[in-house]
């Protein structure tokens, strides 16, 4: 089945509620996990994750939290999920050369198509698209 993983689910959540926000008000991990009940933990990471790749500004301190940095109309949502999760395809073999089948597998050409298409959808979808 192809779907999102939680953890790019709780990354679009994340941003929907910074977005909500003014751009000089910040939100906390605990502020976000407890409106969306999100793992604190896992929330932690992904919102890290998008403050290095300059997703989001990350302020440090006893009032710090997180705020809006990148424009999402200029990141697809390949980009954006590859950013999260890594590698966008619905099979290894699409980005893992130590398959065992590889020479025999009869379904490659098929499901490279469909990636491809998965991909195009994706690519021209941006991470406004989702979140506006």
């Amino acid at each position: 089945m192809l779907k999102l993983t939680r953890k790019v689910e709780y990354a679009l959540i994340a941003l929907r509620h910074l977005q909500g926000k003014k751009r000089s008000q910040l939100s906390s991990t605990k502020e976000i996990a407890e409106a969306y009940h999100i793992p604190v933990e896992l929330l932690a990471k992904t919102l890290q994750l998008m403050a290095r790749n300059e997703i989001i500004d990350a302020v440090q301190g006893p009032l710090g939290g997180y705020r809006i940095k990148a424009d999402f109309h200029e990141i697809n949502m390949t980009d954006f999920i590859e950013m999260i999760e890594g590698p966008l395809g619905l099979t290894d073999c699409h980005f893992d050369t130590e398959c065992v089948q590889a020479n025999t597998c009869n379904i490659k050409k098929p499901i490279n198509k469909v990636n491809k298409s998965i991909r195009a959808v994706f690519n021209n979808m941006t991470l406004a698209d989702i979140t506006g």
